[in-house]
């Protein structure tokens, strides 16, 4: 009870953490705005939607009585937010556009036409759409930071470390996306929530979360993977403790229909993009990638329109970026090393103590056998003292037995205490999977300087650098708070860069 009050006490801290970073990223946004011009003002172009159908039902504007609030806001739209806002006033008007999935705009939408809608007489529709967003990416975040302190407290069993990886979430290198109209928010609201769910039992929940998180981002599809690792937890443990091959069976089974339920958004979306390009027209006009077997829309768009592939980034011009890079990208591999030193130093304990075992075993033999030994002789060279040694050696044979039925008794408790400790560490098995392969990805694939924002919703990241933040080590603690200056540099320097429309991640 008292551990529940601690925790709940905790959250509410996190949530005025978090609310208390959303409301300095936007003031730094605004600030930023006023002290200097941007770089690229055509964000507030906005043409008339191509098809006349999806105009229909759209919230009548006409005058607008706030008109430069309206444009302020307008303005502040900048690089995949334009397209975001766009989409969801108009629908996807291009191929291109069909590289943004459909749950940010169509949230914006809803909220647009429903709880915003008072706002359109006062400062127009597309400012109302923007706001909308806005709104949703702040909103997304507080309950994304509350629900990555409980995965963090489910996963370390420790509050306190919970407590400082999640002030460093608040705080994180990526925050001005998590403050404005793009899909971070809305991905690490989904993604934590359903990996908390995972691992709080409640499947059905976390099916829905993990699958609606693969229609925000591509890479939400990859949650699946926490499904695969429950299943083989669960077959792993009917096998070598219950001996029940069935009911293993039906852990894969079950896992792996949930794991391709996570796909189910992100194909039915590409299947929308195919009907909407490819059928309807001759074979001489299709796009090519309608003329594949397995139509890819997704890869195609990645790799025609932003050039992403394996080692493409490759290039001289491109240091700048992989520099921009280097410090996400970096703790990230310091964390997949320190976490996996870990959880092979955990899984080692049992062989080691087998050995140890063994090994004492002779030794114990051994010792014996020269006590006898040595007494034997004695006992010639001195006749009177054989009733002493005698006595000796019963004494040191009643302590090596009591000290064995001691040990005996202390064996069944180790084990459960080893086996506890597996079973804890075995829980950040899937996060340092899930995260190399990111990081990897990120890498080798995709532009280098996105990886800041595409691996910001890794606990590992945080969990790690709170770890050494309270390290006894004097070099281990002042990594730590390099990070904090890394994770507070970026958060000015991405507010004045983003926001005034500047390449920045």
């Amino acid at each position: 009870m008292g551990r529940k009050k601690v925790e709940g006490s905790e959250e509410r801290l996190v949530l005025r953490i978090a609310l208390l970073s959303r409301l300095l990223l936007l003031t730094l946004i605004v600030l930023w705005r006023l002290l200097f011009l941007p770089y690229d003002t055509s964000a507030s172009l906005n043409p008339s939607c191509l098809s006349a159908a999806a105009g229909d039902g759209l919230p009548k504007t006409g005058a607008v009585r706030w008109p430069r609030v309206g444009a302020a806001i307008e303005s502040s739209v900048v690089w995949d937010g334009v397209y975001f806002v766009r989409i969801a006033e108009c629908g996807y008007e291009y191929e291109q556009t069909f590289a943004f999935l459909p749950l940010l705009p169509a949230c914006i939408a809803v909220l647009s036409r429903s709880v915003f809608v008072p706002l359109v007489p006062i400062i127009g529709y597309r400012a109302v759409l923007a706001l909308s967003g806005y709104a949703l990416s702040n909103l997304a975040f507080l309950l994304a930071a509350v629900l990555f302190y409980r995965l963090s407290v489910l996963v370390l069993k420790d509050t306190a470390a919970a407590l400082r990886s999640s002030v460093l979430f608040c705080f994180n290198p990526a925050s001005i996306f998590y403050s404005s109209i793009y899909s971070e928010s809305l991905y690490a609201l989904l993604s934590l929530g359903g990996i908390y769910f995972i691992f709080s039992g409640a499947n059905t929940v976390a099916m829905l979360l993990l699958a609606l998180s693969g229609s925000a981002r591509s890479n939400g599809a990859l949650n699946a993977g926490y499904f695969c690792f429950q299943a083989l937890k669960l077959a792993y443990d009917a096998i070598i403790h219950k001996k029940n091959h069935i009911l293993a069976a039906q852990a894969i089974v079950t896992g792996a229909i949930r794991s391709i339920f996570i796909f189910v958004p992100f194909i039915a979306f590409q299947a929308y993009g195919y009907l909407n390009i490819c059928l309807g027209g001759s074979s001489d006009e299709l796009r090519p990638w309608c003329k594949q077997r397995l139509p890819n829309l997704y890869g195609f768009l990645q790799s025609h329109y932003w050039g992403v592939g394996f080692l493409r980034y490759f290039q001289v011009k491109q240091l700048p970026n992989f520099l921009l890079a280097s410090p996400i990208l970096s703790l990230a591999v310091c964390s997949i090393i320190h976490y996996s030193s870990l959880l092979h130093g955990t899984f080692r304990l049992p062989h080691v103590h087998e050995e140890n075992d063994m090994v004492t075993a002779p030794k114990s033999v051994e010792t014996s056998k020269s006590s006898d030994a040595i007494c034997a002789s004695m006992n010639n060279l001195s006749s009177r003292n054989a009733q002493g040694h005698h006595m000796i050696k019963q004494r040191k044979q009643e302590r090596n037995k009591k000290d064995s039925e001691f040990i005996q008794e202390l064996r069944p408790l180790v084990q459960v205490l080893q086996s506890k400790q597996r079973l804890d560490s075995i829980l950040l098995l899937p996060f340092i999977l899930h995260l190399a392969f990111m990081t990897f990805t990120s890498l080798f694939v995709m532009h280098v300087q996105v990886s800041t924002r595409f691996l910001s919703a890794s606990p590992p990241l945080y969990w790690f650098a709170s770890h050494l933040l309270i390290s006894t080590n004097t070099t281990s603690r002042r990594w730590g708070y390099s990070i904090c200056v890394y994770f507070a540099s970026y958060v000015l320097l991405g507010s004045l860069l983003f926001s005034n429309f500047y390449p920045f991640t």
